[in-house]
């Protein structure tokens, strides 16, 4: 008898493999860490081998894991088209949307304003990397993406949502917390702690392009990781200082860290949403973009 499988099992999986770290992982399917780990740890037993390779530095997949991970995302599309192959039979009409990490309390601005003008829609948000996003969209698989910075790609098109504030963080022991706004010349002496731009491009190049353009190269620190984790070093150790969305901020009451409005330059983020170019954008599509801009007009 076959190995018994959960398809939760197999989208915390492919989830962990992507980001090959837990924490991120947990942080993208909106559960805590120890549950993924636990959920990992009953695949492996149930599959008899042992899918990642953990240390206290790296999360890497094992030869068993990399042949896994192409089966694992075969099933869970093939989940996904057995529930679309009876969309038609429904009464509710779904939105399959995927999201963007630190959209905070924009995200439920948004969705209270779409159910107010879509009442009878059913939403199905996704979490994935961007391209993986973008691909989906693509294929068909999801109606459109929230994006950061969109930039022109083959086959979508980027409707103008909004426009976010980025904040930086402080320690709030820094003489810089002190000042309601802080020059972005006056973070040039302080390490800085960004995501890479294998992880978030848009956000790396806006925040060194405001670096050279308030006259410094910045001094990059340890890569930033999980907003959890980074804050909870922000406020000890040696002085450094990150980003974040204004929106996401607003969500993130951390003891012994500020959140500062940036001057000199004051860097912004366009958010997008992308949707198919060859296909006709549905009236879910419609409301979503529509209660997005009367958001950010409010």
């Amino acid at each position: 008898m076959g190995a018994v499988v959960e398809l939760r099992q197999l989208r915390y999986f492919v989830t962990v493999a992507e980001e090959l770290h837990f924490g991120r992982a947990a942080e993208r399917l909106h559960i805590v860490q120890p549950a993924v780990s636990q959920q990992i740890r009953r695949l492996e037993r149930a599959l008899g081998v042992t899918l990642f390779e953990r240390t206290t530095r790296s999360v890497v997949l094992t030869e068993a894991g990399q042949r896994f991970l192409p089966a694992a995302r075969a099933v869970l599309a093939a989940a996904e088209r057995a529930v679309d192959s009876v969309a038609d039979f429904r009464d509710v009409r779904l939105l399959r949307l995927g999201t963007s990490e630190g959209l905070g309390d924009r995200l439920d601005v948004l969705l209270a304003e779409f159910t107010r003008r879509a009442p009878e829609a059913q939403l199905e948000l996704v979490h994935a990397p961007t391209a993986q996003r973008l691909h989906r969209v693509r294929d068909g698989s999801l109606d459109a993406t929230i994006v950061r910075g969109g930039r022109p790609a083959p086959g979508l098109d980027f409707s103008l949502l909004w426009t976010d504030e980025v904040v930086v963080a402080l320690p709030a022991s820094h003489p810089l917390a002190e000042s309601e706004v802080v020059p972005f010349a006056a973070l040039a002496a302080l390490p800085a702690r960004l995501s890479p731009p294998s992880r978030n491009q848009p956000l790396y190049d806006l925040i060194v392009s405001c670096c050279r353009e308030a006259g410094f190269e910045p001094v990059l620190g340890k890569e930033f990781t999980t907003a959890q984790d980074t804050l909870g070093t922000l406020g000890f150790g040696r002085p450094h200082w990150t980003v974040f969305y204004r929106a996401h901020a607003n969500l993130l009451p951390v003891p012994g860290v500020a959140f500062r409005p940036l001057t000199g330059p004051a860097p912004r983020m366009p958010t997008y949403l992308a949707t198919p170019a060859d296909r006709r954008v549905t009236p879910e599509v419609v409301a979503l973009i529509e209660a997005a801009r009367t958001t950010e007009a409010g």
